[in-house]
């Protein structure tokens, strides 16, 4: 816990151009880039699940959508926006000009722009995610 609040402030610290920015148990950071767009940054070897689970969990307690709304992928795995060095994957909450697709594999998601899921199903890959009294 002590070392997940110091890499949220040491973050937060270095990137001062960034209104909020929040971290997960797993390592992963999200970081807002518009009013309905954000991008999940990579941690320790966190597979699309952990992608989908941090974008999901941050949209539900930053964004407010209904469970049923979707998530897309609009910009798929590649260099982070907002921090150098470090992989990312883009979300929001409208395909913004990708072409929307369903997703059967989620491990071959997060390389696709306009993958998506619902709400509810991306949270659902955070069962086992939370440590006890974790963020």
């Amino acid at each position: 816990m002590l070392r997940t609040l110091t890499t949220i402030l040491a973050f937060a610290g270095a990137t001062p151009g960034l209104a909020q920015v929040l971290s997960d148990p797993s390592d992963l950071t999200v970081a807002p880039l518009s009013a309905d767009t954000f991008e999940v940054i990579e941690g320790q070897g966190a597979g699309a699940r952990g992608l989908w689970c941090a974008a999901a969990d941050y949209a539900r307690d930053q964004l407010n959508p209904a469970n049923t709304a979707r998530l897309y992928v609009v910009e798929p795995r590649g260099d982070s926006q907002t921090v150098q060095g470090r992989k990312a994957v883009t979300f929001s909450l409208t395909p913004q000009g990708t072409v929307p697709r369903q997703t059967f594999i989620v491990g071959f998601s997060t390389y696709n722009a306009g993958s998506s899921l619902s709400v509810s199903h991306a949270l659902s890959f955070c069962a086992g995610e939370r440590l006890p009294g974790g963020l």
